[in-house]
């Protein structure tokens, strides 16, 4: 595939990412309205964001062998049809049973999105690492801002229809994606066919430096998730803003994400693992102050700060974590993309404990010092992995 081939497919990517991302993000601000339409409790309505957690974290381990057994093209068209169709049919939903099997079917198939896309943008750069590491660093941000910008859209969504309408929307801007990639991305064989789910994570766990590699993942993603998801709640409780401004603050997190995984790759070569501590205590500095704001420009400035620390610690974990098993890119990334969540969803609950004992500032030193902790070791275990040459001032 030529550069600009190449450059349209991590595009595509990106829009791909940031919709299936903001899918999962954007059912939390809709679950007051589906309680009143279903006449249930919130905690009752609640139900429909877990049936789309669960399957969600369970199936990301499925993708990533299927990808290296039948191709990563093929596998993400099957896992971007099935997540538009099941969030599309979400709209038509007759009661919470209904609405929460299609949340569930739509949560298995969007678990294949990323840990796969990731690993086609490994086997597109393999040659050329600092460019990898760019365009992970490009699709990871839009898939953050996807996130951060899902309660703003969702809201605004919700406030010109309802809860219906948003699920229809992305529904249907995932159905227009899933033809784009269907009819412009070259499906390429698998990398390791024959091989079967156990050989392939037998010898993924066998890999000692990606273990290290996959546990800091985990780390990020329990400092950086367990504590966003409640981020929200403290921007409106602190600045007394509704829903659609508090989503416009919080896509300040997805925009520093943008910007940052751009250059992620390009800052690394220049300044070596050094880079990695100064992300982890630029993020976890921004993080740690951010229970004492109350002004949104500060609150903005907290979430650009974490954004841009921790793309550049995460872009660059996931490429040393793919250069480490090259031919098995896909189950790499969906063993990364596994503990990126299941880190996640245990920060959210250890997290909220923190919270009801002490508040928010407590939630966010903790992940600061967690986010600066990722760091540290980051640079301590990557700088004995010589992958991306680098270039030391």
């Amino acid at each position: 595939m030529d550069k600009a081939g190449v450059g349209w497919m991590v595009l595509v990517l990106g829009i791909m990412v940031f919709w299936a991302n903001g899918d999962n993000y954007v059912a939390a601000p809709l679950i007051v309205e589906v309680a009143r339409d279903f006449h249930l409790e919130i905690s009752a309505a609640a139900q429909a964001i877990t049936a789309y957690m669960l399957p969600f974290g369970l199936f990301t381990l499925l993708f990533g062998p299927l990808a290296d057994k039948y191709g990563k093209a093929r596998v993400i068209n099957l896992a971007a049809w099935g997540t538009a169709i099941f969030c599309a049919l979400c709209a038509w939903a007759s009661d919470l049973t209904s609405l929460s099997v299609m949340r569930a079917l739509s949560g298995a198939f969007a678990s294949g999105i990323l840990p796969v896309t990731m690993s086609l943008i490994g086997d597109s750069f393999g040659q050329d690492p600092k460019e990898m590491q760019n365009a992970l660093g490009k699709v990871l941000g839009m898939m953050f801002l996807g996130g951060a910008s899902g309660t703003a859209i969702g809201g605004a969504l919700a406030y010109l229809g309802s809860w219906r309408m948003v699920y229809l929307v992305y529904g249907l801007a995932g159905l227009v994606i899933a033809l784009i990639m269907w009819r412009t991305i070259e499906q390429r064989p698998g990398t390791s066919a024959g091989v079967g789910f156990r050989a392939a994570y037998e010898e993924a766990l066998a890999n000692t430096r990606l273990l290290k590699t996959v546990s800091i993942i985990f780390l990020n993603g329990f400092a950086v998730f367990g504590s966003f998801s409640y981020t929200g709640k403290f921007v409106e409780l602190r600045t007394g803003h509704n829903i659609l401004w508090v989503g416009l603050i919080l896509t300040c997190f997805g925009l520093a994400t943008v910007l940052g995984g751009r250059k992620a790759g390009s800052w690394r070569q220049k300044y070596g693992n050094r880079l990695l501590l100064w992300s982890g205590t630029l993020a976890g500095v921004a993080w740690g102050a951010m229970g004492a704001w109350t002004s949104p420009l500060l609150i903005c400035l907290s979430l650009g700060g974490l954004g841009l620390g921790f793309i550049i610690i995460q872009s660059t974990l996931l490429a040393t974590a793919q250069q480490l098993m090259p031919q098995r890119r896909g189950t790499v990334m969906s063993l990364a993309s596994f503990n990126m969540f299941v880190g996640g969803g245990l920060g959210t609950l250890v997290n909220g404990q923190i919270l009801n004992w002490v508040g928010f500032p407590a939630v966010f030193l903790l992940a600061a010092a967690l986010i600066l902790l990722a760091g540290i070791l980051a640079m301590v275990c990557l700088s004995k992995v010589s992958l991306i040459p680098v270039k030391m001032s």
